[in-house]
This record gives structure tokens, sequence and C-alpha cells, in this order.
């Protein structure tokens, strides 16, 4: 409303603008003609002439009859378009100016666009969309740094294991007396680096379809309570291996519309999250409750706590907290999970205080 009114502000100067020049060129036009024909430029000039030509009065009058006179309709026309030139020139420089301030928008120069006053909103919506610009180049330019320097990352990664597997296998292949005992600890390094290997060809596919490919939905009722169920027994053995253990907090048959894929995705990165996140031989906690309209679900673990500036900054794509928290995952799990829960009209927060983290999600039935 305020920019539609600043509008009608320039349009009404311009229009103001129009009419005083036109009344004052009615009004030199006017004065010209009067001050030819009679009045003390026409005395005056033809005492000029008298003095400089040695002219008596009778034969200057003729003079300037002749130079001014009957000249008079081409007078008034330069007269005329003088004042023309001046408006127009008036009028123009508003449009170089626009003009000036495209070009700064188009090729990206430094500090504010300025405009005369009059064209103040112009100026206004012109430094919005600089600022947009700027703003969606900037935030471009960093994921595409952060995207880059993960890769790297993970290229990198990629050498030590695959090396480590090849020397093992090499050595199982080559040594043929090995003991019973050398030769399992051999498998058990060889496949160990494999399964870490697999998990960093994971992270490159998950990056791959987080960045070119867009999340739809395909709803179907599921039962929660089945669901978290199956997921924590097929968690069960990355449990046992720090000592964890999952309780699982529900009311009976929770029915939830939702795409069950997706959901069970979210589900998986915040339990995934918790296992790894935890301190060894403590609990793990998930609780669902159903309210009229919703169902809120909350993930409990203890461990380190969380400081606020990166607690703010966890739903981030490509953001990891630090090797003493966290492991070597490529960052995108909570940032997929987040982006699935705010597609099906939800909300996800995380909170950590004295060393539990509790991590909650809010779904409209």
């Amino acid at each position: 409303m305020k920019s539609k009114n600043d509008f009608g502000q320039f349009r009404a100067k311009i229009f103001l603008r129009t009419i005083a020049v036109l009344v004052s060129a009615a009004a030199v036009l006017y004065l010209t003609y009067a001050v030819l024909l009679r009045g003390r430029f026409a005395n005056g000039m033809v005492a000029l002439f008298q003095t400089t030509l040695g002219m008596d009065y009778d034969a200057a009058l003729r003079f300037y009859e002749r130079t001014f006179r009957s000249h008079m309709d081409t007078i008034i026309l330069l007269v005329f378009a003088g004042l023309f030139y001046c408006y127009l020139r008036w009028l123009t420089r508003y449009f170089e100016s626009i003009s000036k301030g495209m070009d700064a928008l188009l090729q990206d120069v430094a500090g504010e666009i300025s405009l005369p006053p009059e064209l103040l909103p112009i100026e206004r919506k012109m430094n919005l969309a600089k600022h947009t610009i700027d703003r969606q180049k900037s935030d471009m330019l960093l994921a595409e740094q952060k995207k880059n320097d993960l890769v790297m990352y993970l290229a990198h990664d990629l050498k030590t294991p695959l090396a480590s597997s090849i020397s093992y296998l090499n050595l199982l292949r080559d040594e043929k007396q090995l003991s019973e005992e050398l030769r399992e600890k051999y498998l058990s390094i060889a496949l160990a680096k494999s399964e870490r290997l697999e998990d960093l060809i994971n992270e490159f596919l998950e990056i791959a379809r987080y960045s070119l490919s867009t999340i739809t939905l395909q709803y179907s009722e599921i039962n929660l309570t089945r669901l978290l169920e199956q997921l924590v027994y097929e968690f069960q053995p990355v449990l046992d291996q720090k000592s964890l253990t999952c309780r699982l907090a529900t009311g009976d048959d929770i029915l939830l519309n939702c795409d069950a894929g997706k959901m069970q995705r979210v589900f998986d990165n915040l339990l995934r999250n918790a296992v790894n996140y935890s301190y060894d031989g403590t609990e793990i906690t998930i609780a669902a409750e159903q309210n009229e309209d919703s169902v809120r679900l909350k993930f409990s673990n203890r461990g380190g706590t969380i400081p606020r500036e990166k607690l703010e900054r966890i739903f981030e794509q490509f953001y990891r907290l630090d090797t003493g928290r966290g492991s070597s995952g490529a960052g995108l799990g909570l940032a997929i999970a987040k982006q699935i829960v705010t597609l099906h009209k939800g909300t996800i927060t995380a909170e950590s205080r004295d060393g539990l983290t509790v991590f909650t999600v809010v779904l409209p039935i």
C-alpha cells in the first residue's frame, strides 16, 4: 500500500510539473511577444541602432521592425522549442537514472543504488531486489563450497579403507601358511574396512539424492507403534555394540496418515543419531503420544551437551558436529529429516541440557 501511495505521489508531481511548464511557456511566449512589440526592449534596440549605426529615429525604428517584428513567428518558435527542450531534459533524467540503476543491478555494482528523491519507491524496490540477489548468490556459493569440501573429504577418506582392504586381501591370498587365528583377524579387518567403504559410498549417493531430487510424498495410513517396534528391533545389533538399551514408550496402535517410507527414514536418522552420540551403557528413549489432532514423538539420549550455537545449526545441510560428539557422517541426516517432517506439515526441534538431548517431532494425524 505504501509503495502504491509513493507512485501516486510521483505521478502527481509529474502532472503538476507539466502543468507548471505549460503555464510558464505560455507566460514566456506572451512576454516575448509583448516585449518585442513594445516596451523598453524595443526602445533600447532603436537607441542602440541610432548610436552604433548613426541612424535617425525613424530609420532605426524601421530597421528594428524588419529585424525583429517581421520574424516574430520564428522567434516565438525558437523560444518555445527551448522551453520544450528544457522540459524534456528534466523528464528524461528520471529515465536515465532508472537506466543507471538497472545497469548497477545487472552488473552487481557494490553499494546501494541511488535515484532522485522523486524515484524513492523505485529505488527501494531496486535495492530490495539487489539485496535478495546478493543473499541468494551468497547462499548458493556457501552451499556449493560446503558440498565441494565434503566431496573432497569423502573422496580422500575413500582411499584409506580401500587401501587397507586390498592389503589384507593380498595377504590372505599370498600367505598360504597363515594360522586360522591370524586369517580370521585379517578377514575381520578387511570386512570392517569394506563396510566403512560402503558407508562412504552411501554418503556419496545420499548427497546426490539430496541435491538432485525433489522429495514427494505418497500418503497411507500406518500403525506408528508397530513401525517404531520394528525400528528398535532392527537396531538391536547396533545398540549392542555400545551396550545401549532402547526403551519404547508409546500408546497402543497409534495410527498416522503419512508417507511410511519417508517417515521411517526420519525415525531411522533420529535413532542412528542418538546411538552415535550416546555414552556407552546408557538408555535411549523413544516416546510417542497421540493428541486430538497430532502425534508427538521424542527421541532422548544421554551424551555430551550440545552448545546452543551448534544446536541452532544442527538441521542445516552438511553441518556436522565436532568429532568429540559426532561421527564421520555427511551431515545430511537431520537436514533431510527436517525436510520430510516439514513436507508433512509438522515440526522438528532439538534441545540439549545437562547431558540430555531430546529431538521432538510433532506430526498432524
